[in-house]
């Protein structure tokens, strides 16, 4: 089967989290740099991987990449890859695509220019001058960062976060791919419970049960590769086979409340989706009041930020209020989110460990307190 490189775009910080999931999955990295990871596979990997990657952001299929600073060398640059091993004479292919510290900084002229080039590749190979872009579409993304060019055909079609079970959210959702890798960073162990008391629509207690099930995030949508002519009905009949296969059981006992009744709802219903509703309890509850008999356990956790004067004032006074609150549970531990950088402060103690993490293009630091036990 034919390998190529496999690009998967990260959200900022999570880097590392991906490139151990692609060597779970058995393949080795050929590159780590900020915002991607870069691997070489085959059709089969391009399946396997948008099915079981929990915080990547898509599977992208590297076509070439090389210099350009004027627009005629973008063209040529676009007019010379092989087009044709991926896009039939009837196959659509839209543009899309960023520019970054670049001199070709118009995203649109970028755009129109590598469409131009490839339906002239496309054309000549074929041999027809009306391309009707009628069947299978194939995403072209292009990529400009210092003046170098990479052109990518994207297999998922909507962003790997997106599950499928998340059909209804709050108002300030957080990404699920985030949400999987703070579950990753915590260490929790299903031995123990685990809690989030800013539940929200459940997105940290739904992937952190999705994640000690090992269920494929995948498994209940379609990707654009589902309809590509390389791809034969048995390689993806295989790879969602064995990532059903893989599902376990397991005793979990998870908290999610929120001081919004409608929140906690939505996350039950959320939860019934992804097939985890069995091991979620979600109740009404303001996090400041929050205790447990267990001696044990991890909270992980995105509280509100604030994003005018008055809501940020009024997030600053929850934090103190939490670090009271999280302070009596001694044998617990805690990650919790945000983009307040007096957070430590405020909640009244040194976080043992930060990590730098990007929610959308807001950075954050996820600060972590870990058990005293």
């Amino acid at each position: 089967m034919e390998n190529f490189e496999i690009i998967i775009p990260t959200l900022f910080g999570l880097e590392a989290i991906v490139a151990r999931e692609v060597k779970r999955l058995g393949y080795e990295t050929t590159a780590v740099e900020d915002g991607r990871v870069t691997f070489k596979g085959d059709w089969s990997a391009v399946c396997r991987v948008n099915l079981w990657s929990r915080c990547g952001e898509r599977v992208l299929i590297k076509a070439a990449e090389f210099k350009a600073v004027t627009f005629e060398e973008l063209f040529q640059g676009a007019k010379s890859v092989e087009w044709e091993r991926f896009i039939g004479k009837n196959d659509a292919f839209p543009v899309k695509g960023h520019s970054l510290k670049s001199q070709l900084a118009s995203v649109r002229d970028c755009q129109a220019i590598i469409k131009k080039a490839a339906a002239e590749r496309l054309s000549g190979k074929y041999g027809i001058s009306w391309l009707p872009e009628e069947g299978v579409t194939y995403q072209i993304q292009f990529r400009i960062l210092k003046d170098t060019v990479t052109l990518m055909i994207d297999t998922s079609g909507e962003p790997l976060h997106k599950r499928g079970y998340r059909a209804h959210s709050n108002a300030a959702p957080l990404r699920e791919t985030l949400a999987a890798a703070m579950a990753d960073l915590s260490r929790w162990k299903f031995e123990y419970p685990l809690c989030d008391p800013f539940c929200g629509s459940g997105t940290i207690p739904i992937e952190a049960a999705m994640m000690k099930l090992n269920i494929a995030p995948g498994l209940m949508r379609e990707f654009a590769f589902d309809k590509f002519n390389q791809i034969s009905e048995a390689v993806k009949k295989e790879a969602r086979e064995e990532a059903a296969s893989k599902r376990r059981d397991l005793p979990l006992k998870i908290y999610a409340s929120d001081i919004d009744a409608e929140c906690a709802a939505l996350t039950m219903e959320n939860a019934k989706k992804a097939g985890v509703e069995r091991y979620i309890i979600a109740a009404e509850r303001d996090a400041r009041d929050i205790s447990f008999e267990d001696a044990n356990g991890t909270i992980i956790c995105n509280p509100p930020y604030g994003e005018r004067l008055g809501e940020v004032k009024e997030c600053e006074g929850l934090y103190g209020e939490i670090g009271k609150t999280f302070k009596k549970l001694n044998n617990w531990s805690y990650f919790i989110l945000t983009s307040n950088e007096n957070f430590e402060r405020l909640f009244g103690r040194k976080a043992d460990k930060r990590r730098k993490l990007y929610n959308g293009m807001l950075k954050c630091n996820l600060y972590q307190y870990f058990s005293k036990k």
